[in-house]
């Protein structure tokens, strides 16, 4: 065998490496911790196309007063505003801290309490132009009769109208039926659920005006 096999061939030991332009390290991207919702909130977050479509059926946004009584998640609100009414004309009432807390970062005001509650202490002294609401079906018929007592004209010539999500039980002589909605609406529920509208007219609200 030729020594020349134990032998290294005549190259140099090192090797000059060009000049690599290093890249910018990435930033590790925040992740949003869940938002989770308490069983016993009864919160069912309203799917997106509903919302749009009960935004909708409200009328022509404005520059209204605008009450959302069980803000949730905020999916309510989120149409509101990306439908064009002003945030600083949104109340939004949820009385869980870590929802209510969610729903401020829409950048409207939110009271932290019960609706319930809050409809006893403020009727007389508040009015809404526009209410939309997906309220609790355990307690529903409490919740409506609650939002119906805050809904007036507030001063304006247009009648004030108020759109809810509620179980298809629900019966009102003057509640309107828009729509019913499939059984599997709510990924957390199976229950049949329909949008209804209230509109007073003009000459109901100087009754309740009178009555006062």
């Amino acid at each position: 065998m030729k020594k020349s096999v134990y032998s290294r061939p005549n190259k140099p030991f090192f090797v000059s490496v060009q000049h690599r332009a290093s890249r910018d390290i990435p930033k590790a991207l925040d992740i949003k911790k869940p938002l989770v919702i308490d069983k016993a909130s009864e919160c069912h977050v309203t799917p997106c196309s509903v919302a749009h479509r009960m935004v909708e059926y409200l009328g022509p946004p404005g520059d209204f007063c605008t009450l959302e009584p069980s803000a949730g998640t905020g999916a309510l609100v989120s149409t509101l505003l990306a439908n064009g009414y002003p945030s600083e004309k949104i109340c939004a009432i949820e009385r869980h801290h870590k929802l209510a807390a969610h729903v401020e970062t829409l950048g409207v005001p939110v009271i932290q309490t019960c609706f319930l509650t809050y409809a006893e202490e403020v009727k007389g002294r508040a009015e809404f132009q526009r209410i939309v609401m997906n309220p609790p079906f355990s307690k529903v018929l409490r919740h409506i009769e609650a939002a119906m007592s805050l809904l007036g004209q507030n001063g304006d010539s247009l009648p004030a109208t108020l759109v809810a999500l509620v179980p298809v039980t629900f019966d009102h002589d003057e509640a309107e039926t828009l729509e019913t909605l499939p059984e599997d609406t709510f990924s957390t529920c199976r229950v049949r659920t329909k949008v209804i509208r209230f509109i007073q007219d003009v000459d109901e609200g100087n009754r309740r005006e009178r009555n006062r």
